[in-house]
């Protein structure tokens, strides 16, 4: 008999074992070893079948193993040293306590908004890197004490658990959660009611969504429910399954995360007293509908004008993207836009009173006036924008140039802030005491250097490499046994799964999103030479594969079962598996056990990928094309680079030409220096590689890193900007009034005529060039504006290549005229030019690009 609802009954705890409440719900305990194993305590059995869920642990412990606890004075004693201990993590000083003590102006509060949180396994909120990053940038704000705010959605069946048909199809599957069975709690207000937003939806309905809060370290994570019984069906499916949906669910998913979000941190704020945030990052487009809702209640609650509320929300807000290709943004149809905001006979929103429609549809305007394009939108309402590393903040400079005619992508104003993952949870323990040695017990979380890598002697790392990969091949074995017999085999027919992998051979990992991009079957493009690089008789290689495609990408689906089906051959199947169901526990196992880490997506589409970090932790070594964070932190002794085939405009000579060059590293360059032994047979050059990596790598592919780097360079300079528009509003409004003067003027605004001296006939190195120019000004002043003399390298079409800008000096005003100048010194050789150009010029832009502004003569 099934039954009609599944809901989860809390355990009451004996008194003498309350502090266990506590412990287990602040989600520190996912990465704080000394807590698991307390928890693991309880009932060892029950622990590994539950796979470490200490909710789910107390809900199935028998009352007479509790009692047994109670009086067991050995276990009370660790669980209040416990307790005493997660009090001090969560009130003591850390790395931004200790800055601001220093001096530095850092926000009260930073509001963290993503579509997933990947925390831990026992909250299955995620679907991917995404999701895990965020949950890394949460628990790695916790560490330093940064006061963050998180805010996402919770999702009634999650992401899907994955499993294989006879075939190698993917299949998915949604299990329901009950939110009492996770470790999250109400939010309560004043009288003990659950906390609940709401949002106007078109025809007269509301969407509302409780709040629950998982308690992630010192981070309250905020996460919105719209299985409300207030809500008919079509509504409270809203949050039933993350990226599950067609465009119409998946835009109410955003209004909600975005408008639904803000108004559940004020709820937040004003029943806990946490500091108010001076600072809302968006973590993709998805949550762009935030500065929305900004702009909504300033515009109600100040009487500020829609510009104005602008002007003082755009200057604390940052903006991620996280996607190198437009494939990659969401865009929705703008009718379905229009019908959301639901505008009225003036046209003024329902969804946002006081907003008006066109105005709201302008923020997501593109090239194709059918569509709302959210990245689009997220630049125009965020004053500071990053891409997640070096190469890609350079392609997004690109990919967004149009937004700012007459910029070189150089100067597109969106930064970049490299990606970084959290230490204490994807080290397997033993490297993390390895990093600890290396780094002289620094604090780990804001430790720019380990010094001390040769402290820790080779025999140290390879024992504890061995080790790591002999856990891994015993996981291959048992989920290889699970899944065929999920895909129908049987017991008697299934004795080779015992001898899967070799704990001592030379394993390669390749575990993602599997998605055309990534290649995941590249390494298939010449079968039988990988066939004889895995069978190698004097130097094997195995590779152990596991990923999830989008449940609507038949196309990376079509790549899966394709390397399933390789997989399956009997010849071979001892030495390459696929291993179904990818997630964050099978992922801190594979990360930490294979040598090598395995990553060929097609370049420059990797915006950053961290699955490689998460292995570099653990002393693997990445073979990689140079895309994403690889690009900028291989130095040549950390790993390895395939050679991409760049230029070549055939997709599949292309794939042939890069499949080659990775058979080529493997066969002469990686497998002979991991089977190149010592008379003592150990690796030498291998290991002395992995110590390198680790004392290279690890400080700096951290998500403590990153998040520093978003407190100094975004956080902390949007909170000094957002103070300055907010502390008192007339300055927005000022700064709003002039943004519209400039514009209005800016038709007008032009350079007359430049003339130049100071070089001769044949210029040389060092001479000084006289720039002289006559500019018009619209009406404008000249404190409105920076006339700047550009040179740069020029090329055949007489294009400005690698031009550096200098301000000139302003001289005098004759007849509506203003004349300029400056000398400028020539230091470079070859084919150079110049020209002359206006930006618009305010304290309180945060690049001179930002208003997608110039003139040039």
């Amino acid at each position: 008999m099934k039954a009609l609802r599944r809901f989860t009954v809390r355990p009451q705890l004996p008194p003498a074992l309350q502090p266990l409440g506590p412990l287990i719900r602040n989600l520190r305990w996912a990465w704080h070893p000394a807590s698991q194993d307390l928890f693991a305590d309880i009932d060892r059995t029950l622990w590994a079948r539950l796979e470490g869920d200490p909710v789910k642990l107390l809900g199935a412990v028998s009352v007479a193993r509790l009692d047994e606890l109670a009086a067991d004075e050995s276990f009370l004693a660790r669980m209040h040293g416990l307790a005493a201990d997660l009090d001090h993590y969560l009130t003591d000083p850390r790395w931004y306590q200790h800055q601001i003590a220093a001096g530095a102006s850092y926000p009260a509060a930073i509001a963290y908004f993503s579509m997933e949180f990947g925390v831990t396994e026992a909250l299955p909120n995620y679907s991917g890197g995404l999701g895990i990053l965020a949950g890394d940038h949460l628990k790695s704000a916790s560490d330093l004490g940064v006061p963050i705010v998180g805010v996402g959605l919770l999702y009634r069946y999650g992401y899907f658990w994955q499993s294989l048909s006879p075939d190698g199809w993917q299949q998915e599957h949604y299990p329901a959660h009950d939110p009492q069975g996770l470790p999250i709690d109400r939010v309560l207000g004043p009288d003990g009611a659950p906390l609940a937003v709401t949002v106007p939806m078109p025809g007269g309905r509301t969407l509302t969504a409780r709040i629950w809060l998982a308690q992630v370290g010192r981070v309250p994570l905020l996460l919105l429910d719209a299985d409300h019984e207030d809500n008919e069906d079509a509504l409270r499916a809203t949050t039933d399954r993350l990226y599950g949906g067609d465009q119409d669910h998946r835009i109410k998913q955003e209004l909600l995360l975005g408008i639904g979000g803000v108004r559940a941190v004020e709820a937040y704020v004003a029943r806990t007293g946490h500091p108010r945030p001076e600072v809302f990052h968006m973590n993709e487009g998805h949550a762009g509908f935030l500065g929305l809702e900004r702009i909504r209640s300033l515009v109600a609650g100040e009487g500020l004008t829609f510009a104005e509320a602008l002007a003082a929300v755009r200057a604390g807000t940052v903006f991620t993207t996280h996607t190198p290709v437009p494939a990659g943004i969401d865009r929705f149809p703008i009718d379905m836009v229009r019908h959301y905001l639901n505008g009225d006979g003036s046209g003024e929103s329902g969804l946002l009173p006081g907003l008006g429609v066109e105005q709201v549809l302008a923020l997501g305007a593109e090239d194709d006036p059918g569509r709302f394009n959210m990245a689009h939108m997220g630049l125009r309402l965020a004053q500071r924008a990053n891409g997640v590393a070096k190469l890609h903040g350079a392609v997004s400079r690109s990919m967004f140039a149009g937004l700012y005619p007459g910029f070189e992508p150089q100067e597109v104003p969106i930064g970049s802030v490299t990606n970084g993952v959290h230490l204490p949870t994807w080290a397997a323990r033993e490297m993390y005491d390895v990093a600890g040695d290396m780094a002289d017990w620094q604090d780990l979380a804001s430790a720019d250097i380990w010094p001390s890598a040769e402290k820790v002697s080779r025999e140290r790392l390879w024992q504890l490499r061995t080790t790591l990969r002999r856990r891994l091949v015993a996981l291959a074995r048992s989920t290889t046994r699970r899944s065929q017999l999920q895909r129908g085999a049987t017991g008697a027919e299934l004795e080779w799964t015992e001898s899967v992998l070799d704990p001592d051979i030379l394993t390669i990992g390749f575990a993602r999103r599997v998605s055309t991009y990534k290649r995941l079957t590249l390494m298939l493009r010449d079968p039988d030479r990988l066939r004889a690089i895995l069978l190698d008789p004097q130097r094997p290689v195995q590779i152990v594969v596991a990923g999830k495609a989008h449940p609507a990408d038949d196309g990376g689906k079509r790549y899966m079962q394709e390397m399933v089906r390789f997989t399956d051959d009997p010849s071979i199947r001892h030495r390459i598996v696929f291993l179904p169901d990818y997630d964050m526990g099978m992922a801190a196992v594979l990360c930490a056990g294979a040598d090598v880490w395995l990553n060929n997506p097609i370049r420059p589409q990797e915006a950053s990928g961290t699955s490689g970090m998460k292995a570099a932790l653990n002393g693997v070594l990445n073979l990689s094309i140079s895309d994403g964070w690889w690009d900028e932190l291989y130095d040549g002794h950390d790993g390895w680079t395939i050679p991409t085939a760049d230029g070549v405009g055939d997709e599949r000579r292309r794939d042939d030409l890069e499949a080659a060059a990775l058979y080529d590293l493997i066969e002469k360059r990686v497998a002979p220096l991991f089977y190149r032994r010592n008379p003592a047979g150990l690796p030498e050059g291998w290991v002395d590689t992995v110590r390198h990596t680790l004392a290279y790598l690890g400080p700096r592919v951290q998500a403590t890193r990153m998040v520093r780097d978003y407190v100094t360079g975004y956080y902390a300079p949007a909170a000094t900007f957002s103070r300055a528009v907010t502390a008192d509003l007339r300055v927005a409004k000022e700064l709003a009034a002039w943004t519209g003067r400039v514009r209005a003027a800016w038709p007008q605004v032009r350079v007359l005529t430049v003339d130049t001296s100071g070089i001769g006939s044949e210029p040389s190195l060092g001479n000084r060039l006289t720039v002289r120019a006559h500019c018009q000004l619209g009406g404008l002043d000249p404190a409105d504006v920076s006339v700047q003399a550009v040179i740069g390298r020029v090329d055949m079409n007489e294009q400005l290549h690698e031009i550096e800008a200098t301000d000139m000096a302003f001289l005098d005003r004759l007849d509506g005229v203003d004349r300029y100048e400056i000398a400028v010194p020539l230091t470079r050789s070859g084919p150079v030019g110049y020209t002359v150009r206006i930006l618009p010029r305010h304290d309180l832009l945060a690049a001179p690009a930002e208003l997608g502004l110039v003139s040039t003569a």
